[in-house]
């Protein structure tokens, strides 16, 4: 018998078979191996589809990317009673995602935390919410390039618009403007703030984790310890 497994049958019985690790396998009948079944991933964050931006690289300003509530509160420096104030009384208004249907978690954008940040200056500043929502208003209409160069200077009850540092010092030298908001500055504060906390994909849902140099730091000294 030349035992080259020719004789073998499937279902039948092997004719010659090396028994392994001491356990007999002569008389047993032989069965294919089964397919090997793919196992699912599993990971933190669904799968990116083909031409979609990596998660990692993802800006603060993107328009992929949304803030909840909690979220928006902390970056503007705000309270969440206000949030939700300004929210229900039309003043500023999530533009991702609402809180309708019922249960529907607000989702904010950069440019909605941008106004609820300069919201909150003017009002510190003493203007009035009537004046507030007037400029809202103008500001939700600009376009990026035209609102990083704005400045905006109240005398604690109207409102200025200035797109040039003449105009900042002509408005001094008439007597008004005793307070300025440079949103291109603001714009660069909230950016900083927004990369170190948690935001939402607002295509996929993902969770989006900031990245805060001073946590990192803080483990690496606890890992040395």
């Amino acid at each position: 018998m030349s035992g080259t497994g020719d004789e073998t049958r499937s279902g039948a019985l092997c004719a010659v078979h090396v028994p392994r690790a001491g356990r007999p396998l002569i008389g047993r009948p032989w069965r294919p191996e089964p397919e090997a079944e793919e196992l699912p991933r599993l990971g933190r964050f669904p799968a990116v589809q083909p031409g979609q931006p990596a998660i990692e690289r993802l800006a603060p300003t993107s328009a992929l990317v949304g803030y909840r509530g909690p979220t928006a509160c902390a970056a503007a420096g705000i309270t969440y009673r206000q949030l939700d104030y300004w929210a229900r009384t039309g003043l500023l208004e999530p533009s991702v995602r609402s809180a309708y249907p019922a249960g529907a978690q607000r989702l904010y954008s950069f440019r909605d935390i941008l106004l609820l940040k300069i919201v909150k200056r003017l009002l510190d500043a003493g203007v009035s919410l009537q004046n507030i929502r007037v400029a809202v208003t103008h500001l939700q209409s600009a376009d990026q390039a035209g609102l990083t160069g704005l400045t905006l200077m109240c005398d604690g009850a109207t409102v200025y618009e200035c797109t040039s540092p003449q105009q900042v010092v002509d408005l001094l030298n008439g007597g008004q403007g005793v307070f300025g908001i440079a949103v291109g500055a603001v714009w660069q504060e909230l950016e900083a703030t927004l990369g170190r906390l948690h935001g939402e994909r607002t295509d996929t849902g993902e969770t989006l984790v900031g990245h805060d140099p001073g946590d990192e730091l803080a483990q690496r000294r606890n890992r040395a310890v």
